[in-house]
């Protein structure tokens, strides 16, 4: 088993000052929902190495095993026996009673995050992303939790094409997903006003990392592309290859988590987690080439657009820098090399 001090959230914490943060807390129990998912397993990760008490909450419909065992591993000796695991859907209204009884901070998670499939399922949609979110706000209500930090979408941004996005923004949705993050937004604001439930969104751009999964038509860009690079295969451009995003690393993601949770001022509030910085596909293509395939002449294949695609996507991370602290250390190359050197 790794040693604690060899998980990346250690070094990472430190110099992010995210360690005296959670000094700061004390000892506190956490549940993470979709915890066996991208997200949610490095959540798990991070908290476990940092000494935290965690419940994980998963039915895995999306999430797999084997992310949860790879996180205890590198979450170091003593973190299972800090780790309580569920097996139930946010849809059970007791499943979501258990998992919040005596929890401090919920890290929302579960949920599914497709624009393409969306448009082809939105009743699952809706039930699990707008359903089953009310129905995890209502058990944090009951149960007292201090503070739900749920992750929100750039898709909420729809069709404005002003750059950046700045979180008073709000063009009008292109897929029932983002239809369905809007409406979590609402719900949180509405509960943390009405019910005094703390609540805090964070809307990821583009996030990328260690376990994301490369299977399947929906899945992300960046894991796709690279199991089709070591498969031999040409990597798939969707338009010409101009479209831009501001692709961020998971663990840039898990300290704007921590830190939602620690800032006072942070309750109802939206921030945009990102780098703020735009890069297209085809840029994204050379740099995952150069670092995953150096020395090959390799070259795309361009399908058409998809529907409910946004164009272009770039944040401004000025609202998250200055409530939360919040800062991108983790650059696009620096989080491609991680997914190569965790082969």
């Amino acid at each position: 088993m790794t040693n604690a001090t060899q998980n990346p959230y250690v070094e990472l914490f430190r110099r992010d000052e995210t360690d005296k943060i959670l000094e700061a807390l004390g000892q506190r129990r956490w549940l993470v929902t979709g915890a066996a998912g991208f997200i949610g397993s490095h959540l798990v990760e991070a908290l476990l190495s940092a000494g935290q008490s965690v419940v994980g909450l998963d039915d895995f419909s999306t999430g797999r095993r084997q992310n949860l065992d790879r996180a205890l591993a590198l979450a170091g000796p003593g973190a299972a026996e800090r780790f309580v695991f569920l097996e139930g859907s946010i849809l059970s209204k007791d499943t979501c009673l258990e998992a919040c009884r005596n929890v401090d901070f919920i890290l929302h998670h579960a949920a599914l995050a497709s624009v393409p499939l969306s448009l082809e399922h939105p009743l699952d949609f809706n039930a699990v992303n707008v359903d089953g979110f009310l129905i995890l706000l209502e058990a944090a209500r009951s149960c007292r939790v201090r503070r739900v930090v749920y992750a929100t979408s750039s898709a909420v941004y729809g069709d404005d094409p002003a750059l950046p996005k700045s979180e008073e923004m709000r063009g009008e949705p292109l897929s029932p997903y983002a239809l369905s993050k809007a409406v979590n937004e609402q719900y949180a604001s509405l509960w943390t006003r009405a019910y005094g439930l703390e609540c805090t969104g964070l809307r990821y751009f583009n996030v990328f990392g260690p376990r994301q999964d490369p299977d399947g038509a929906y899945a992300a860009v960046i894991p796709r592309w690279i199991e089709a690079l070591r498969q031999g295969a040409s990597p798939v451009i969707f338009g010409d290859g101009e479209t831009s995003r501001d692709f961020c690393s998971v663990r840039n993601t898990v300290l704007a988590n921590i830190r939602a949770v620690a800032v006072p001022e942070a309750a109802g509030r939206v921030f945009n987690i990102a780098c703020g910085l735009k890069t297209t596909l085809n840029e994204l293509f050379e740099k995952i080439c150069a670092i995953f395939a150096p020395g090959q002449k390799l070259s795309p294949v361009y399908e058409p657009f998809r529907p409910g695609d946004i164009v272009h996507s770039l944040a401004s991370i000025q609202k998250a820098q200055k409530l939360l602290g919040y800062r991108a250390h983790i650059s696009l190359e620096e989080g491609l090399r991680e997914m190569r050197d965790e082969e």
